[in-house]
């Protein structure tokens, strides 16, 4: 796929490519707006669905195309990840962890892959960095692209200052101008941010990005209320990672002040089901009120000795002093969390699949 991308789309084009562990689907959805609001009208590929298009991917006579990056390996023939293949003008880099423990088996190795990407950069193009992750920096160190580190240290040039939240979005300062976004967190405003310097490239002026700001939408599966019945209200968020889950329930907490928050965790991704994140995992999901692990998806796949543990995760979150439990599948954590539950609770639910339709179970049990 990827290599069709760049022999029959994205020859010819300006593209803009963003790329990082965490952000990536939200920060494409918020360039690919704001360039649809200034009249670019981009052709856009998003990892996700934006809710302001209504779909994950167009394709026009624009000169622009916005496209998220992955650094997941092309095929089983290719191992080089998808985003080399997308002859990048513009490349946004959110963050990089580890990730992916089924490809990658170390963090080298995906720093790796962010090099030989800013590498093909043209010297007249332009880098968007994380100028706060020191794995961004040293990934970036022997790049010959122009560069923007955005941040909030000091050694930023785009200074991200004076963050304010409500319960409604974020209020921010990139440099000495004032944004707002209707989406909560730190993870947000940077995603925000980024957005904003790389339209910036392209000569976007400020208003046109704070009217993309004012009428964005979001993306479906990120911190997206999917009901409320009886005051409790269940949230659908695909994070998968620990700085994800933990990045996601920090805004929770911005945005439902003084209510008891549940976590309610698949390990369904290749990484999570491993033992790699086993620390991680516990400390991301101790900032709820109370956890939910189910058992790892796939079990059979993983074996027992590189498997995650759900009742150690468990155990030590429960030791931290929060109410943590193990239960094998969405049924049966239905049937205890339930009987828990009062009125202004918020149950967000992580899984990077569908979660056996948990969503939907809790609501309807809720209302029975």
């Amino acid at each position: 796929m990827p290599e069709v991308l760049k022999n029959y789309f994205l020859r010819g084009r300006h593209n803009l490519v963003v790329t990082g562990t965490h952000g990536k689907t939200t920060t494409t959805a918020l360039l690919a707006w704001i360039m649809e609001k200034t009249g670019r009208k981009p052709g856009y590929l998003i990892g996700g669905l934006p809710k302001n298009f209504g779909q994950g991917a167009r394709l026009n006579d624009s000169k622009y195309f916005v496209i998220e990056g992955d650094e997941y390996d092309t095929a089983f023939f290719d191992k080089r990840s998808k985003f080399i293949h997308y002859l990048p003008e513009l490349v946004i880099v959110n963050n990089v962890e580890f990730d992916h423990a089924d490809i990658f088996n170390n963090l080298d190795e995906i720093k790796l892959s962010f090099r030989r990407l800013l590498n093909i950069i043209p010297q007249n193009g332009m880098v968007v960095l994380n100028g706060d992750d020191a794995n961004c920096v040293d990934v970036a160190k022997d790049c010959l692209a122009q560069m923007i580190e955005v941040g909030f240290s000091k050694n930023c040039a785009q200074r991200i200052r004076e963050v304010a939240y409500s319960s409604g979005g974020s209020k921010f300062k990139l440099g000495e101008e004032t944004f707002e976004i209707p989406l909560i967190g730190e993870f947000n405003v940077r995603n925000a941010a980024m957005a904003t310097t790389a339209a910036r490239f392209y000569d976007v002026p400020k208003t046109e990005i704070d009217n993309a700001f004012k009428s964005f939408s979001g993306i479906a599966r990120r911190q997206e209320v999917r009901g409320e019945v009886r005051g409790v209200k269940v949230i659908d968020d695909f994070a998968h990672h620990p700085t994800a889950i933990a990045n996601t329930l920090q805004a929770l907490r911005h945005r439902y002040r003084g209510h008891r928050l549940w976590a309610v965790f698949e390990p369904r991704s290749n990484t999570t089901r491993r033992a790699v994140f086993q620390q991680r995992l516990s400390d991301a999901l101790k900032a709820a009120d109370g956890v939910f692990i189910s058992q790892v998806a796939k079990l059979e796949q993983i074996p027992e000795d590189d498997r995650l543990n759900p009742e150690a995760v468990v155990d030590a979150i429960s030791k931290a002093g929060h109410p943590a439990f193990y239960e094998q599948d969405a049924d049966a954590i239905v049937d205890r969390i339930v009987p828990m539950l009062r009125p202004k609770d918020i149950v967000a639910v992580f899984s990077n699949g569908g979660f056996d339709n948990i969503h939907e179970k809790l609501l309807t049990r809720l209302g029975a």
